[in-house]
């Protein structure tokens, strides 16, 4: 095999150093698979980190003077996972961030994930949860920030239009927008002046837009990003190329049509994503359970087609379980390799942070996870998380 070898420049190094978070710390990973996740694999190499940031990826072993080493033989090392649409605070904020955050943010680094963005929370609740983060208050992924600014709730344009400017003066990141299958034409009005308004301000506007007669609303509506893989019908290629077209990524959360067994009872019954009888708690759904098969299909129409597909879960149940629903759902239409593409650089493509995430590159945040056996044979292996790097600290450690 040929030896790869990044070098990060000494220039860099020194801005890193002086910019890094008072968290991050020097380390080396040895011995170890590793999955870079720009289709580069090396099967025996090592990751030096400096300063919380990536300084080399490099075939053989590594070591650093004065670095914490991890010998990794027999695991492998990838991005951290992101999760591009999580319901994050469930219930009321006050008695959750007394009785629930510290457990539930734990939860969601022992899965694997460094990052989350939240999808359309109540503002000033998920501004104190990334703040808690920031601070060191806190230990969990790395929050990014979105609130709703639903069609359906405003009656002009200047309503939906001052959403988007309080949303922006919050300091919310991202606006969420929701419109119904219909996509009528009042709603395509009202979502156009959110578009409208959100450019205006620079914030990224996802939609939720479930069927494809609603995608291609929101794609022309001036939308930038798409939560949703259609169901309510089957796309067709040139639909596919309009949101490729438009540069516009869309992500996963195929397994909101899917059944799911063993988290809300262990009586074999079929629920959906919350707790409700599948098929016919579907959102938005025809209620015979057709969504399962619309999405999974509708996924690959958009990947063949050139979309940037991340992955989203748009979940709220607890994150190992929410992760295997959507990777054993994904697993239908897409290789290890391509679920390796799709949740490191084209969910990092969907939350704007390609320049510090999803691949294991110089100059990128030091968000890692250590896995036993190799998810190129499998995504389970997936699952198996055990250690969790973020930004060069070791968060999680099961060894």
């Amino acid at each position: 095999m040929k030896k790869l070898l990044f070098v990060l420049p000494v220039a860099w190094l020194v801005h890193a150093a002086t910019a890094a978070d008072a968290s991050a710390q020097d380390l080396v990973i040895t011995n170890a698979r590793v999955i870079v996740g720009n289709g580069q694999v090396v099967e025996r190499g090592s990751v030096v980190v400096r300063n919380g940031r990536i300084a080399s990826v490099a075939a053989g072993a590594a070591s650093a003077s004065g670095a914490p080493t991890i010998d990794a033989r027999g695991m492998t090392v990838m991005p951290g996972f992101i999760d591009g649409h999580r319901h994050i605070i469930r219930g009321p904020a006050e008695q959750w961030f007394k009785t629930e955050a510290a457990d539930r943010m734990r939860e969601f680094l022992e899965a694997g994930y460094t990052t989350l963005l939240e999808g359309g929370g109540r503002i000033p609740d998920i501004l104190e949860l990334k703040r808690r983060v920031d601070s060191g208050q806190l230990k969990g992924p790395r929050i990014i920030t979105s609130a709703r600014a639903d069609p359906g709730g405003f009656k002009t344009a200047e309503e939906a239009r001052a959403r988007v400017q309080e949303i922006v003066k919050a300091g919310g990141e991202f606006i969420k927008a929701s419109i119904t299958p219909q996509a009528t034409p009042q709603e395509v009005v009202l979502l156009t002046a959110v578009a409208e308004e959100a450019r205006r301000h620079k914030i990224n506007l996802m939609v939720h837009a479930v069927s494809p007669r609603a995608m291609v609303a929101a794609v022309k509506a001036g939308s930038t990003k798409l939560v949703h893989t259609p169901h309510n019908g089957y796309l067709k290629p040139d639909e596919a190329r309009l949101v490729r077209d438009a540069g516009i990524e869309n992500l996963s959360t195929i397994g909101f049509g899917v059944p799911v067994f063993g988290v809300f009872n262990k009586d074999n019954v079929p629920t959906f994503r919350d707790g409700k009888p599948w098929p016919g708690g579907i959102i938005d759904g025809a209620g015979d359970g057709r969504e399962a098969g619309e999405k999974a299909v509708n996924a690959r129409m958009l990947w063949d087609n050139g979309v940037t597909y991340g992955f989203g879960t748009d979940t709220g149940y607890h994150p190992h379980a929410g992760l295997a629903h959507e990777l054993r759902a994904l697993n239908l239409m897409f290789s290890p390799v391509d679920i390796v593409r799709l949740m490191g650089p084209n969910t990092a493509a969907f939350i704007d942070r390609s320049h510090d995430l999803g691949t294991l590159e110089p100059g990128k945040l030091a968000d890692m996870v250590v896995l036993d056996g190799n998810p190129l044979e499998g995504y389970w292996h997936l699952l198996n998380a055990r250690i969790v790097i973020k930004g060069g600290e070791i968060v999680v450690d099961k060894r």
